[in-house]
């Protein structure tokens, strides 16, 4: 009696398939909750008078980058249990982390400005990559897909 691999694995692809899509629910009610946050913390900056303050708004932005995110992994999981090419979403959720990043970056939170400087350059290379990446992958994809017409 020979052991089948593609049978004796089949059941282990299955409950992974049903843990990505477990965790894909648990990251839509993560993104409800933070929709909800969302929507106090506005509330509370209108309430406040505090909307017109920078540091606040970029705060709100935050949140607003954040429930993104968790839209693009959400999306990742829902491919990646589909069978879908998943890269191009990683790289662009990727690309909303780092653009957060550069919008609560201050330059004032490090020991030294060449600390900053440092880090400045950093979310400057890694946004440029990360660009480079989504377009060379976007090309890629729709030149399979003009292969396969």
């Amino acid at each position: 009696m020979s052991l089948d691999p593609a049978r004796a694995t089949e059941p282990s692809a299955v409950a992974m398939q049903w843990l990505v899509l477990a965790v894909a629910y648990f990251t839509l009610g993560l993104f409800l909750i933070g929709v909800f946050d969302l929507l106090l913390g506005l509330w509370e900056l209108i309430t406040s008078g505090t909307f017109t303050d920078p540091a606040a708004v970029v705060g709100l932005l935050n949140s607003v980058l954040l429930l993104l995110i968790i839209v693009e992994v959400h999306r990742t999981l829902i491919a990646y249990a589909r069978d879908e090419p998943v890269v191009r979403i990683v790289v662009g959720a990727a690309i909303i982390a780092v653009a957060r990043e550069i919008i609560g970056f201050r330059i004032g939170e490090f020991e030294t400005i060449t600390d900053g400087l440092i880090a400045a350059g950093g979310f400057g290379i890694l946004l440029v990559g990360l660009g480079v990446a989504y377009f060379v992958v976007r090309y890629t994809e729709s030149q399979l897909e003009y292969s396969d017409s």
